[in-house]
């Protein structure tokens, strides 16, 4: 039977360079629940290593984590990757080591905290997380795809690292599996916006750097069960899944 999942498919933690130390696994698990969401994703930038963490917290409660990261694309584009294994993602994490670049200024762009399911830090990331790799966003979406994910670039609407403001359009051979529009604007505004995207599904999300931002922006799915492969279905319009745009 189907029925509506209420997911956040882009939420950071403080392994974020940009995100309050606030964010860390327990808390941010606690915050979603509160919020009643169904289902989240833990994407940090160019990152991962918080996710193990919250899948950690998040055991035995009715919270469905998806492994994702919002990975930047040597145009300085903000593509999320997401997954319905930890093993993939820690793939594309292997990946992104080898083409990120730099070493992390706190004092500039913030301590990026490792921190465990009990709230405790474990370490600290010293790689340029807030910096771009040097991989195109064409490779990456193909990479992510041969990993089983869903390449979906962040935030489109927005004026800085998005692929409009980026890349200047979309072009029709692009292999995105959907789109996500900013909190700002919605996806019935988004779709208004830009007709010409119509061919691909849209998600709005948070975007979450602050714990209180939590659920604040969510899509509602309609879904099986809380899966990644039930999410996919959706995204392509398969076998009665599906997004509900007009209720976003």
């Amino acid at each position: 039977m189907l029925k509506v999942f209420n997911c956040d498919l882009h939420i950071h933690t403080c392994l974020s360079p940009c995100a309050e130390l606030d964010m860390h696994p327990k808390a941010l698990v606690e915050r979603a629940l509160e919020r009643r969401l169904d289902i989240i994703a833990i994407s940090d930038h160019n990152a991962s290593a918080n996710v193990p963490y919250v899948l950690a917290a998040a055991a035995g409660k009715k919270l469905r984590i998806l492994p994702a990261m919002e990975v930047t694309t040597s145009e300085e584009v903000h593509l999320l990757a997401l997954f319905g294994r930890l093993s993939d993602l820690l793939e594309l994490q292997s990946i992104i080591d080898r083409h990120l670049f730099g070493e992390n200024d706190e004092d500039r762009f913030g301590v990026q905290a490792i921190v465990n399911e009990q709230g405790e830090v474990e370490g600290l990331n010293r790689q340029l997380l807030i910096g771009a790799t040097d991989l195109p966003i064409d490779s990456l979406v193909d990479t992510i795809h041969q990993l089983g994910g869903l390449a979906v670039p962040a935030h489109i609407d927005r004026e800085s690292f998005s692929v409009l403001s980026q890349l200047g359009f979309i072009d029709e051979s692009s292999r995105f599996d959907a789109l996500e529009i900013s909190k700002r604007l919605g996806i019935r505004q988004g779709r208004d916006r830009y007709p010409e995207l119509a061919r691909f599904a849209f998600l709005t999300s948070s975007d979450a750097h602050f714990l209180q931002d939590i659920g604040t922006s969510t899509t509602r799915i309609l879904l099986e069960e809380a899966t990644f492969e039930e999410i996919k279905m959706a995204v392509f319009g398969q076998n009665g899944r599906q997004i509900l745009e007009v209720q976003c």
